[in-house]
């Protein structure tokens, strides 16, 4: 048959022999997710139900990372609802305060996913694994609370839109820029309730840290998940992982005359860095047209762009260089592998020297959790994935999304600047 990428990964877990879209289907997962947010619920219907064994203690990921360190009691209560479920059903994968990072940047790195995995997590962002050529989305607490018990999920098979990149880039461009402006053409509902298949020649030439980036945003166009061919540039950081994942890789691609329910195709030769404006990922402009836009904070990170190399490129931009006299700046790594590497190479020195602050791995203030909510009338740029209204504090706040290059230069300039210009 003549399937997606996403459509044989889902057949693959069904133990049909066809599927098609818009049929709801029982799949089995490889691994399922939950957070210090939503976990709780998913533990809390677990046991209402009277469960006393999980499917599989290996299976289920656990990863305080929403309001950690503690903010407050609350936030305290709820990562220690989390501790006590993974001791209790002797859960290996729990990831503790010290070890821990956003979930979806640490899953990948500690090699939990795999190519032709099929992960749920309750968390919408799951869809970023899409970039090993997984088929990963977000799911209700209650559909994780399930799948705690008997490994399933029930789906409905999303139709696919396939989108084609081709061009030439300029520099500064990134994966963060590519999302940004796919999200600006076809808007927040553009991709509603289906997956987004990533493709083309500029695709194959990004590295897995941008994928990672592009797919996240993928449920910003309202995509239950975001999907890209494994190549050899997938090939090489699976390899790379060593032997301490499960499972194996199967590499699949999509069929040449599998049905898309549309097909984009643009030529990127000269596009500018790309910027969304408030109040949605999908108000969209080119930084040249915002250059008078002055800001009050600038946020880099998260499990949109806390990477290596996003920290990379904020570093060799900061360095030797001062913030905005009145400006914040904070760095927040997406994981205590990017923290301790940042120490190592001389980032989070630079970071500080340039008179920002260097966080631990957290959420923070993505969404509005703790370290670096904004005031009324405070403008942030930040890398992060969502500006809706109040995302980061007062619903009287502004939040631009921009890459780690745009928003390390507009911290030296106090206002939305092209890195070109530093």
């Amino acid at each position: 048959m003549n399937y997606t990428i996403a459509e044989k990964i889902l057949l693959a877990h069904t133990g049909k022999k066809e599927v098609k879209p818009g049929e709801f289907i029982e799949v089995k997962i490889d691994l399922c997710l939950g957070n210090d947010i939503t976990a709780p619920l998913a533990i809390q219907e677990f046991k209402k139900a009277g469960f006393k064994r999980v499917f599989n203690r290996n299976k289920i990921v656990l990863v305080p990372d929403h309001f950690v360190p503690a903010k407050d009691l609350r936030s305290a209560n709820q990562a220690k609802i989390l501790a006590d479920f993974a001791r209790e059903f002797k859960i290996k994968n729990y990831f503790e305060l010290g070890e821990m990072g956003i979930e979806h940047a640490l899953l990948p790195e500690q090699g939990l996913v795999l190519p032709g995995h099929l992960v749920i997590g309750a968390d919408s962002h799951t869809c970023t694994y899409g970039a090993l050529g997984a088929f990963s989305t977000g799911v209700g607490s209650t559909d994780l609370a399930r799948a705690f018990m008997d490994g399933r999920c029930w789906f409905k098979v999303p139709a696919s839109i396939k989108f084609i990149y081709k061009g030439k880039l300029n520099k500064w461009i990134t994966g963060k820029d590519i999302i940004l402006f796919t999200i600006g053409k076809i808007g927040v509902d553009g991709a509603l309730g289906k997956v987004m298949e990533f493709s083309g020649p500029l695709i194959k030439q990004f590295s897995m840290d941008d994928r990672f980036t592009i797919c996240n945003m993928a449920i910003e166009a309202g995509a239950v998940a975001g999907i890209i061919e494994p190549d050899e540039i997938t090939k090489e950081y699976v390899n790379k992982l060593g032997k301490n994942y499960f499972g194996k890789a199967i590499y699949y691609e999509s069929s040449p005359h599998a049905y898309y329910e549309k097909i984009y195709e643009w030529d990127l030769t000269g596009l500018e860095p790309q910027v969304a404006c408030p109040h949605l990922p999908g108000n969209v402009k080119p930084v040249s047209e915002l250059r008078k836009i002055k800001i009050n904070q600038v946020v880099i990170g998260s499990c949109t762009n806390g990477r290596i190399s996003d920290l990379k490129i904020a570093a060799g931009i900061l360095k030797g260089k001062k913030i905005k006299q009145g400006l914040r700046l904070i760095v927040f790594p997406a994981t205590h592998k990017v923290y301790r590497t940042a120490i190592k190479e001389g980032w989070a020195k630079i970071f500080i020297e340039a008179g920002g602050i260097f966080s631990t791995p957290t959420c923070g203030p993505c969404l509005g959790g703790h370290m670096g909510i904004l005031s009324e009338g405070e403008v942030c740029l930040a890398t992060t994935n969502r500006n809706f209204i109040g995302r980061m504090g007062s619903p009287k706040s502004f939040v631009y999304l921009a890459s780690p290059a745009v928003a390390s230069a507009s911290a030296i300039t106090g206002r939305i600047t092209h890195p070109e210009e530093i």
